[in-house]
């Protein structure tokens, strides 16, 4: 990186709430990662999630997310039948499933290589690129199962786990240019794609909500570190 492109990220960079950013991508992580459970939709709403995420830029899928995980969260009740209860909770869980999991494919598959890759298969190419790259880098995964390490829901933990440093490291130029490479050139040119297809297809005003604004996080963060999409041709 030339001194002019270093001044402007540090210019970017110093204004950013890293603590706040690890939050948000935790939030997102565990939304997913994995299949969802009374327990932290409750704990959601507890902590008013959709009425304290940042606006950012005010842009579009901002608002509309913010509105819809608010109004889902507003309606989800503990106070409800056991019954009633487990019905909203086997809901939301069949739209995670079509979503992100199946069975048979999913709408919106959250692994990046079946977009990067033509024949559009799981560990192709881009995963073994991305492996490679965390290997560089030191970055180990703690899976719950052994899975692609591509899934859109583990980029978020590998944020998770940068901004964290980046909090007391925010001089660490190797760290962010970890993180602008980790954009650029393995999340960005996809991920903005399995997001809109999430919108499309999802049932649930939750993962409507989850799906918009995981689009305008990675437009902010792609924003803050002043880094544009590698221009890929996506297969769906």
């Amino acid at each position: 990186m030339s001194s002019k492109s270093e001044s402007l990220s540090h210019s970017s960079i110093a204004a950013v709430d890293f603590a706040e950013y690890q939050g948000l991508a935790r939030i997102l992580h565990h939304c997913l990662i994995r299949y969802p459970e009374t327990d932290f939709i409750d704990g959601l709403k507890e902590c008013d999630v959709a009425g304290s995420w940042p606006e950012f830029g005010g842009r579009e899928q901002n608002c509309i997310g913010r509105q819809l995980l608010g109004d889902f969260l507003q309606q989800w009740s503990s106070e409800v039948s056991a019954e009633d209860a487990e019905k909203a909770l086997i809901t939301l869980k069949l739209d995670y499933g079509q979503l992100f999991f199946g069975p048979g494919e999913p709408t919106a598959v959250p692994q990046g290589s079946v977009y990067l890759c033509e024949e559009q298969l799981i560990n192709d190419r881009t995963t073994v690129e991305l492996m490679d790259f965390y290997r560089a880098h030191g970055v180990e995964l703690q899976l719950d199962y052994k899975q692609p390490i591509d899934h859109i829901g583990l980029f978020f933990a590998v944020l998770d786990q940068t901004f964290g440093r980046l909090q007391s490291e925010t001089d660490n130029q190797a760290l962010i240019r970890f993180t602008q490479v980790l954009l650029q050139q393995h999340l960005l040119p996809w991920a903005m794609r399995c997001c809109e297809l999430a919108v499309e297809h999802a049932n649930t005003d939750f993962y409507r909500g989850i799906a918009l604004l995981t689009t305008d996080f990675l437009l902010q963060l792609q924003q803050d570190f002043q880094v544009l999409a590698l221009d890929k041709r996506l297969f769906r």
